[in-house]
């Protein structure tokens, strides 16, 4: 978000917390050429330097910068970095490349443009899904503890091509061990990582015990708890992923807060061509909706001098916002009946190419304006770009909105008028594209909201369920995790299997909501299904259920000469009619069931340590 500054002649009134510049300088006489409309009028040269010194604020700082990093280069000291480590994959053959139709191996399409960041990889789930991935020709990387560990398991995947296995150490229970390179470039997040549950009375370095499942040992916690695991672990990583997944509340690029935070606005007029319109941007208590605060641009748009145009800007931002997992820009203002122009710029120049959009608005309402990235084109001093490159929203380092008597190619507006305007905006900030798929897919496990459930009888309920306390609040833990990533604003799936086996895939599922269903299902299954959500809007910002119908008792095994057909995951999952908002949690005593939990409270109950 961004806080503003003024910079005309006018005492600005901000509340505590928002900067703000008043430029007194002598008006100089100068003579102003115009071809037409308007007069002339004394130019003040003492705006326009102050104008100039604004926006050029951070350049001495980023001067003194450079100049301490090339002392530094040339004495040899270099900062430490961490970078994903590459590794070296077998890649696949036309020949042995399997396909979405191979029933033995389907390839799940994953549309994912970027990195797909798995935890837990080294898992029984998250190894299975890290080999899909890469059969779908996704780059993966990797988040793991021992990458010597994780590249003895997972350097024999075959590769299919654009795919890519990366390696990152890092510890999810320790928050500065998540450095941001770990998340350049990541599109979405399938989270497999949980907590260390091993037989009390040993295993094999297989595990073999633990894949057989909870019923089949006495289990016991090992190594870090279920609290910083699946609490504080999980927690952790959605908000270091968070700025690369996008969030529903989007990033607010202007908002009316008296925090101080942000990059500062300021005016930007055409007294820099010499011209006299006036304009400034300010916090306005009661300006907004309902009377909540709004920033307020406003001011007086003059013709004379050749002029005509008024506008504010942030200053840089350092480094360029990466917007890539938005659509667009959204404004919520109250009209005026002008038109005006929304301008990003891609480049830390004062006079470079920008990207502009205009859009109309309606007067004395308020309304939503939403432009996408894809409707900005380039233009250079209010001329179109012929030919040039369509806008890049990896690297936006400034944002500005203007009003013009000018439109582009010396077309005028057709809205325009001269005088006083002034347009109330509660907030500037991206949004997510409609349909969005889950970005986030998390692994937690059925059962987390039945402890102490009313009117459950534990004795019937699985292991998982009647250990929860002796395992240190497992479950609990989980279904904090869980509320951790729904209130997140990441676009999300919560898978909840049931007990975990090694059985091949293709069993016949069953899915559901409200977290009553018992049963198994095999971790192939869970793998391929967590594969799958990355391109099924369906399943966006739901949390369900699975299992397969296959009895716990009847071992499931199939014969390589005529496996279960590929099955098709789009069609399954709307079938299953998921419900956003359903968590099957207990709200104030009442089990929420299959219902939405927002109709027991306004706002999540957050889970807490039995």
């Amino acid at each position: 978000s961004c806080n503003m500054q003024s910079l005309g002649q006018r005492t600005v009134s901000q509340p505590a917390g928002l900067r703000a510049r008043n430029v007194r300088k002598p008006v100089v006489s100068v003579r102003a050429e115009g071809k037409s409309g308007g007069g002339r009028e004394p130019w003040d040269v003492g705006r326009f330097v102050g104008t100039v010194a604004f926006f050029s604020q951070g350049s001495l700082a980023k001067g003194l910068q450079g100049l301490v990093d090339g002392l530094a280069k040339t004495l040899g000291v270099a900062a430490a970095s961490e970078a994903p480590a590459p590794v070296a994959m077998p890649t696949t053959t036309p020949a042995t490349t399997p396909s979405p139709s191979d029933p033995l191996n389907p390839v799940i399409p994953v549309p994912v443009d970027g990195v797909v960041l798995v935890t837990g990889a080294t898992g029984g789930v998250g190894k299975r899904v890290v080999a899909k991935l890469l059969l779908a020709g996704v780059v993966v990387r990797a988040l793991v503890r021992d990458t010597d560990k994780a590249r003895g398991l997972l350097a024999g995947l075959a590769t299919a091509p654009g795919g890519r296995l990366e390696l990152v150490a890092a510890d999810i229970t320790q928050k500065r061990t998540l450095q941001p390179s770990f998340f350049a470039g990541v599109r979405a997040v399938v989270s497999c990582s949980a907590v260390k549950v091993a037989p009390k009375e040993g295993d094999d370095a297989a595990r073999s015990k633990y894949m057989q499942g909870i019923k089949f040992y006495d289990p016991q916690v090992v190594g870090d708890t279920p609290e910083s695991v699946e609490g504080v672990g999980l927690a952790n990583v959605i908000e270091a992923a968070s700025a690369a997944l996008g969030t529903a509340q989007g990033v607010a690029l202007l908002q009316a807060q008296a925090d101080g935070a942000g990059v500062a606005w300021g005016a930007l007029d055409d007294v820099v061509m010499g011209g006299v319109s006036l304009s400034k941007i300010e916090a306005v208590q009661g300006a907004g909706e309902g009377g909540a605060p709004a920033m307020v641009f406003s001011g007086t748009v003059s013709t004379n001098n050749s002029g005509g145009f008024a506008s504010v800007r942030c200053l840089n931002h350092d480094p360029p916002l990466d917007l890539r997992a938005y659509e667009g820009v959204s404004l919520r203002l109250k009209g005026d009946g002008q038109r005006y122009k929304m301008i990003l710029r891609p480049d830390a120049s004062w006079d470079g190419v920008a990207y502009c959009h205009s859009f109309d608005t309606r007067p004395g309402e308020w309304q939503t304006v939403h432009i996408p990235f894809s409707a900005f084109f380039p233009v250079f001093r209010a001329r179109r770009v012929k030919d040039g490159a369509p806008l890049d929203p990896a690297k936006l380092s400034s944002i500005q909105l203007m009003l013009s008597k000018f439109e582009y190619d010396g077309a005028l507006n057709p809205a325009f008028r001269p005088g006083p305007f002034s347009l109330p905006i509660s907030r500037i900030s991206t949004y997510l594209p409609e349909g969005v798929a889950p970005r986030f897919v998390h692994v937690s496990s059925a059962g987390v909201t039945r402890p102490d459930r009313p009117g459950i009888d534990v004795e019937q309920e699985p292991p998982a369920v009647k250990m929860n306390k002796m395992l240190g609040g497992l479950l609990d833990w989980k279904l904090v995790g869980e509320d951790r990533l729904r209130v997140s604003g990441v676009p999300y799936a919560v898978v909840r299997p049931c007990a975990l086996t090694e059985e091949p895939r293709g069993m016949p599922l069953q899915f559901d909501q409200g977290d009553v269903i018992k049963g198994k299902v095999g971790r192939e299954d869970v793998a391929e299904l967590c594969v799958a959500l990355l391109s099924l809007p369906a399943a966006t910002n739901t949390t369900f259920e699975v299992k397969s119908t296959v009895p716990f008792s009847q071992p499931w095994t199939i014969d390589p000469a005529a496996p279960p057909p590929v099955r098709d995951w789009a069609a399954t999952v709307r079938a299953a009619n998921l419900v956003p908002g359903v968590t099957g949690k207990t709200v104030n005593g009442v089990y929420t069931g299959r219902e939405p939990e927002e109709k027991f409270t306004r706002q999540p109950v957050a889970a807490t340590r039995a």
